[in-house]
């Protein structure tokens, strides 16, 4: 007896192990001789004491990224201020996607005032926040002593996607000149022919 309940265990925990993901069905009864029988598939006509169970996987949702880079985000948030600077701007924000570091990023256009603040008056880019760390222009050693200081990792780990570019302002569309004023006592001129 002991024997079978053994290896009613084995072939439970093989099922069990064998589910994919989602929900499957088992199936418990008594067959004719007084055995107990567990399978996937449903029992035959002559089953006693038929029971349907819905096995699901154990599956832990969990954050997309790591937890120590969600403790680098938290503790030491990164911001980086660019515009349409050229090369620079593109080198920095390249810097922190090749390194998969999940940033904030800003353009000094969009709150000149309070990025003057920032700045002590300055309106120069890249300028990067790691945490309260403000690194002015880009350096890559300078960032990456920064970055590392504050555990971001140095390669993208599964589940990090990149911030978007900023779009770029609309271009406006050019104002026409307004007519000329006509002097007084003159007739304005009749609109051209079609």
């Amino acid at each position: 007896m002991t024997r079978i309940v053994v290896l009613l265990a084995v072939l439970i925990s093989a099922l069990m192990s064998a589910v994919p993901a989602q929900a499957a069905q088992l199936y418990r009864w008594v067959d004719d001789k007084g055995r107990v029988e567990w399978r996937d598939t449903p029992p035959p006509a002559n089953a006693k004491k038929v029971e349907r169970r819905t096995i699901g996987g154990s599956v832990i949702e969990t954050s997309t990224l790591p937890y120590s880079v969600q403790q680098a985000v938290r503790n030491f948030p990164v911001t980086l201020y660019v515009s349409n600077c050229g090369e620079g701007c593109d080198k920095a924000r390249a810097h922190l996607v090749k390194r998969g570091v999940p940033f904030t990023q800003k353009s000094p256009q969009d709150d000149v005032d309070g990025y003057k603040k920032l700045t002590n008056g300055g309106m120069e880019v890249p300028l990067l926040f790691v945490g309260s760390e403000r690194l002015r222009g880009y350096e890559a050693g300078a960032w990456d002593n920064t970055l590392d200081t504050a555990g971001y990792p140095r390669q993208p780990v599964p589940g990090y996607v990149a911030p978007k570019p900023a779009a770029a302002p609309a271009a406006k569309p050019p104002v026409a000149p307004a007519p000329a004023p006509v002097p007084e006592g003159l007739q304005p001129a009749p609109p051209p022919a079609q």
